[in-house]
């Protein structure tokens, strides 16, 4: 088993947002291989994400922007289950780059297939 620190579980912590043992956990799977531990924790993420999907989300943040030439606008509706997600500033910010990212495309298919800090917008979802 690789020796894991704090400064490593901190670091992934800080790179994918998810818990603190959770990272540990994937760092000691992925044998202290930083990569596989993101790779690991993306599949746990997309498993919980399976369970919660008949959840109501009632929650979350709306947000209309134009483009600088006032001629091509978007809205976008990004929900969770609770007000404190939803009041969350990565959350409002999240919801933001994803209606910026809106801007250049022509169809829902094409947002959620759009780039996202090197994943698609869907595997952020």
């Amino acid at each position: 088993m690789a020796k894991i620190s704090a400064a490593e579980v901190n670091k992934l912590r800080k790179a994918t947002g998810a818990g603190m043992m959770d990272c540990k956990k994937a760092l000691v799977e992925a044998e202290g291989d930083f990569d596989s531990a993101i790779e690991i924790l993306r599949k746990k993420g997309q498993k919980v994400a399976a369970k919660r999907a008949d959840r109501d989300s009632s929650e979350g943040a709306a947000i209309a922007v134009v483009n600088a030439d006032a001629n091509k606008g978007v809205v976008i509706s990004l929900n969770c289950e609770t007000d404190f997600v939803a009041k969350n500033d990565d959350f409002v910010a999240l919801a933001n780059d994803f209606a910026q990212l809106a801007l250049n495309c022509t169809s829902k298919e094409e947002l959620l297939a759009a780039d996202y800090k090197g994943i698609t917008v869907e595997e952020k979802l």
